[in-house]
């Protein structure tokens, strides 16, 4: 940390460089620099970095195509399931595999599962840490005072009767919603593991779909405790919604905390047997019939929901990274794609990955994590679009859209319904989540909350689906398939916490080039070519500073909740590519066995 004072007319503004590297509660590595003015009480300007180097897209060439979901899974040690089930999708693409309807349900079942697990664990043992008792009395003394006499609306449904005691609730390792969710995060997970297998490395999500024996005892096992989240998240819900309402109640401009221009990306997710066959040359069909519908926003509005076209927006932009380009250097795998559409060299399919490594310079190239941008050729513009933490772009795109209506939810055009149903232990309830003025961090946090109901009821619906598949005796769940030649494919599926594609070019048989893009690289991208900063960046360059704490004991609590409301998870293993097969060898004797 560094302090600077510099004059401005009659008073003397105090700006402070601050760091937090790495950042705790996330996933992985990824650093926060700041420069922060006191006087004004605001971040200036803000730096994202990850200094960790990931070689997959570099030893996945020259693999044989069916082991990439294998492999991909082995991406990250949270969102592995997701890699495994987009590199799947990307797989059935390439073979032309049509999953029958109760591997497309499985699918869905276990990625539901996961979003569940995912958003519960994030939102209350991690995220929402950054507004539970014990740090709002480190950060702003006063305004857990007034929560102390603030009631809580929806106390008969929640069960805390102030806001001081939701804060209570989310302390960490004390609180009751906090323990509560971390037992919740056990039985989803039995959930996912019903059809996968085990997570976050499935054994059973395959192309062509689930190798998992499914029989109507899998699905009761399932319902029983789908039934359980039920009640959990109509007390979720009502919860969120008083602690995210006080927060903008009583701090007048928490609005811009984490505010930037409604720029998003969603791919989709959840596919509707009756319509997914995989192809390219139908995706904008099936992909418009996914239960969460696909989307690209740029400035509050929303573009397009067509995957093709989606897919031959995205580019992948170099900028402030720790890479050569290779535009100039390398040819082109693919020019165009399978419809005849130009594709361009800066595509996913045309990525080719020439690591340089060097020494952080913030005016040069300060981080491993790229730029991707979709291309806006209205404006000839690279937008740096988020993810929104998952949860806010896939509803955002959903209700924007209005073709999402499977009986318990329904997308309106300005609000997403859904009915939760009556349980043993509670009535029917119904919930709106309704398209925020703002893309900030309050309401991307809320989102994940309202997300946890979205995803259990698209569960229950593909439950009730799987069940009369299995009584009907239709329980193929997997297609057999051959890997051709040549191909180029492209998996585009939802990671809890935002788009997941990977990109594939099959050449002679085996991988000639892979890219895999997770939600955070969008997020976590630097100021690419054209100096336009990433979503992290973005989002926390001109936030107020809100926290009654000086320079000396400053917590950043706002600049944190800022990040931990886009769910960061950067991958947090390094994986060396050494070229030749070197193996590298390292024993480690645990603490007080080494005698």
């Amino acid at each position: 940390m560094a302090a600077t004072e510099t004059p401005a007319t009659d008073q003397k503004v105090m700006v402070k460089e601050m760091s937090w590297d790495p950042i705790t509660r996330i996933v992985g590595s990824l650093g926060i620099h700041t420069e922060i003015d006191f006087t004004n009480k605001k971040v200036n300007k803000c730096y994202s970095t990850s200094m960790i180097f990931r070689g997959f897209d570099i030893f996945m060439k020259g693999i044989d195509p069916r082991d990439t979901h294998f492999i991909t899974s082995r991406i990250c040690g949270i969102c592995g399931d997701n890699h495994a089930t987009v590199s799947c999708l990307n797989q059935n693409m390439a073979y032309g595999t049509k999953m029958p309807p109760l591997g497309e349900l499985a699918f869905n079942l276990a990625e539901s599962a996961d979003f569940m697990f995912d958003h519960a664990i994030f939102n209350d043992c991690m995220c929402n840490v950054d507004f539970c008792e014990q740090m709002v009395k480190e950060t702003n003394p006063s305004l857990l005072q007034t929560a102390e006499q603030e009631l809580a609306p929806g106390a008969d449904v929640h069960g805390y009767r102030t806001i001081a005691d939701i804060m209570r609730s989310l302390n960490p390792f004390t609180g009751d919603f906090y323990l509560e969710t971390l037992q919740v995060a056990r039985y989803t997970r039995e959930m996912y593991c019903l059809f996968g297998g085990r997570h976050t490395h499935p054994s059973t999500i395959m192309p062509g779909g689930c190798s998992a024996h499914i029989t109507h005892q899998t699905l009761t096992d399932y319902y029983v405790r789908l039934m359980r989240y039920f009640d959990y998240v109509k007390r979720s819900v009502p919860l969120h919604d008083d602690l995210y309402d006080f927060f903008l109640r009583e701090l007048p401009g928490y609005d811009m905390v984490g505010y930037r221009e409604t720029d998003l990306v969603c791919w989709g997710a959840f596919d509707d047997p009756d319509y997914a066959d995989s192809s390219y040359e139908r995706m904008n069909e099936w992909g418009n019939k996914r239960y969460v519908t696909p989307g690209v926003a740029v400035n509050g509005e929303l573009l397009t929901t067509d995957l093709v076209d989606i897919n031959l927006k995205i580019r992948i932009l170099l900028g402030s990274s720790y890479f050569d380009d290779w535009a100039d250097s390398e040819g082109t795998f693919v020019d165009k794609d399978p419809l005849g559409n130009p594709v361009d060299p800066r595509h996913p399919w045309n990525k080719v990955t020439i690591p340089k490594p060097q020494a952080r310079d913030f005016n040069d190239k300060y981080s491993w994590v790229v730029s991707p941008r979709i291309y806006d050729d209205r404006t000839d513009r690279h937008v740096a679009c988020d993810t929104g933490g998952g949860p806010f772009a896939r509803q955002w795109c959903t209700a924007k859209a209005g073709l999402v209506d499977f009986g318990y939810v329904k997308a309106t055009g300005h609000s997403i319904q859904m009915v939760l149903p009556k349980t043993a232990s509670s009535g029917e309830m119904q919930l709106e989540w309704m398209v925020p003025e703002k893309s900030n961090a309050i309401e991307r946090d809320r989102a994940r909350t309202y997300h946890q109901a979205y995803s259990a009821l698209i569960a229950l619906h593909c439950l009730e689906r799987a069940f009369v598949e299995v009584r009907a005796g239709r329980t193929k769940s997997w297609s057999d398939f051959k890997v051709p030649q040549d191909a180029v494919s492209v998996g585009f599926h939802e990671a809890a916490r935002g788009v997941i594609s990977h990109h594939m070019v099959i050449e002679g048989g085996k991988v000639a080039n892979y890219q895999p893009y997770p939600p955070t690289p969008w997020n976590a991208s630097v100021r690419d070519t054209y100096g336009t900063p990433g979503p992290y960046e973005d989002a926390v360059q001109n936030t107020p500073i809100f926290e009654e704490n000086g320079p000396e004991n400053f917590k950043g609590v706002d600049i944190m909740r800022a990040v931990r409301s886009f769910d960061p998870c950067l991958p947090c293993g390094v994986h060396m590519y050494t070229g030749g097969g070197k193996v590298r060898k390292v024993q480690h004797t645990p603490t007080g066995l080494s005698c």
